[in-house]
Parts: structure tokens; C-alpha cells; sequence
């Protein structure tokens, strides 16, 4: 079974983990490494992917900014998301030639490393009007006769009966190699969602680990989690490395040395 590397790097500035992404893809596409899985957190972020309008930054750049969250545009798919502390980004760097099998494949891992967490996860399927990749909790059928579920700290469900999404995807494949990738929310604070338009769907409700279970520190574990998922679900052997290790082994400069 070949190897899938797996490096936790902490907190990273957006525009360091895409230098970063960009190096060890080339080096993928070149050979000089197997495939490769970046856990990590960002600064507040918002960014944009190829299909975004301006008209999806509702309060403008302007307010984002004064409010301590940048704003990139990439060149992955999929329209403009949120990255903030607590939440988990993972970015597979990956051979593939299927985008869309590929995306349904990280949907299954996430739901799977959900699914062990207590949350019931699902994917859904998106229609002319709605993109709905991306992982999902909740909806209309989670409502009882008794009425809202309850969270296993007693609370009610916040938002029951409502479709909530709770994990976004977003890729860009070069020469058959992946980038971008997945964030999940865990332990973030959710308020920033409410200062744009999330993934072009503007009555969307974006939720988190922490408000569907009540609990607290959910990260550390939900990182563990999706780690092992995402190797299984690529059929691939989850091998751990550290980040100046894996710059080595792809030939690439290491901005943790350079420091």
C-alpha cells in the first residue's frame, strides 16, 4: 500500500501554506514525493475561488479588513469561503484524474471522521441552482414529534430543521495533481460567515463541531480523525512527517528553517 504523508503545521498564514502547496505539488507532479496531506489552521481569511463576484463580499472589502480578515482570491473551484483559527483546513496534494470522484471521495472521509465525533453528516446532491458539495448536517427530517434534537451536553440543536453545512471543499488540479482542499468547522467562531455570502448560497447556515455537540477542544481529535479517514478513504497508509522533514524530501526551501 503506498504511503500518504500526513504533516500538522499548525497555525499558517494563507499566503505561506499556498507557497507551500504549490512547491510540493510540483514536486508530486515531478515524482519526488508520494501523496501528501497538509493539516493546518489560518489567520482569518476569506478567499475566493475562480467563480466568485464581488458581489459575494456583502459588507466589502473595506469592512473585512477593518475586522482583522483578509481577502485572496485562488484558483481553485468553487465561489468565496471563510478560514479562521479552530477550524481545520486540510489541503490533499494528490495524484488524481477524476475531480468530481475526487470530491465525493473527501465528502465520504469527512463524513466517516464526523461520524465518529457523534455527528450525523451527509453529502448532498447539488442541482442546477445550488452547488451543495461540501459536507452537511441537519435538515428537515431531524425534527421530531418531540420537537428539536438535543445536543449531548442537553442543550436544543441550534438551528434544527435547517440543512447547516459544515465542512467546504474546493480543489485545482495541475498536470493531474490536487490542490486546495476541504475546512471544517470545529472550534471557530461562526460570526464572520454572516459577512458574506458563503459558498454563493445566500441563506446558507454554516455551523460548527463545537454548536452541534456543545463541546469544547473539539480540533485536536477531529484532526486525528480526518487524518486517518482520508487515508482510508484513498486507499492510502497514513505516514506522519514533519514539515521541515517533508520540505527536505521535496526539495523545496523551508521557510521554518529560514526563521
Amino acid at each position: 500500500m503506498a504511503d500518504l504523508l500526513v504533516s500538522h503545521l499548525g497555525l499558517v498564514p494563507y499566503a505561506e501554506a499556498l507557497t507551500l502547496q504549490h512547491a510540493l505539488r510540483q514536486a508530486r507532479i515531478d515524482g519526488r514525493i508520494p501523496d501528501v496531506l497538509l493539516l493546518l489552521e489560518h489567520p482569518p481569511v476569506i478567499t475566493r475561488g475562480r467563480r466568485s463576484a464581488d458581489t459575494d463580499l456583502v459588507l466589502g472589502e473595506d469592512f473585512l479588513r477593518e475586522h482583522g480578515v483578509d481577502v485572496i482570491t485562488t484558483q481553485r473551484g468553487g465561489l468565496a469561503t471563510y478560514h479562521g483559527p479552530g477550524m481545520l483546513v486540510g489541503y490533499p496534494i494528490v495524484r488524481t484524474g477524476d475531480v468530481v470522484g475526487y470530491l465525493r471521495t473527501l465528502e465520504r472521509a469527512l463524513v466517516s471522521a464526523l461520524a465518529q465525533e457523534g455527528i450525523h453528516a451527509r453529502q448532498r446532491e447539488s442541482t442546477p441552482e445550488q452547488n451543495l458539495t461540501g459536507v452537511w448536517v441537519g435538515g428537515p427530517d431531524e425534527l421530531t414529534a418531540q420537537g428539536a434534537p438535543l445536543r449531548p451536553d442537553g442543550t436544543p440543536v441550534p438551528w434544527a430543521g435547517t440543512h447547516r453545512k459544515i465542512a467546504s471543499l474546493g480543489v485545482h488540479l495541475s498536470h493531474g495533481v490536487s490542490a486546495h482542499g476541504f475546512a471544517i468547522g470545529a472550534d471557530n467562531d461562526l460570526a464572520p460567515w454572516d459577512w458574506f455570502t458563503p459558498c454563493g448560497l445566500p441563506d446558507v447556515r454554516m455551523t460548527s463541531l463545537a454548536q452541534e455537540t456543545g463541546r469544547v477542544e473539539t480540533l485536536p481529535c477531529l484532526r486525528k480523525r480526518v487524518a486517518v479517514a482520508v487515508a482510508r478513504e484513498l486507499g492510502l497508509r497514513q505516514r506522519l512527517i514533519s514539515r521541515v522533514r517533508l520540505e527536505v524530501l521535496a526539495g523545496v526551501p523551508s521557510a521554518t528553517s529560514a526563521a
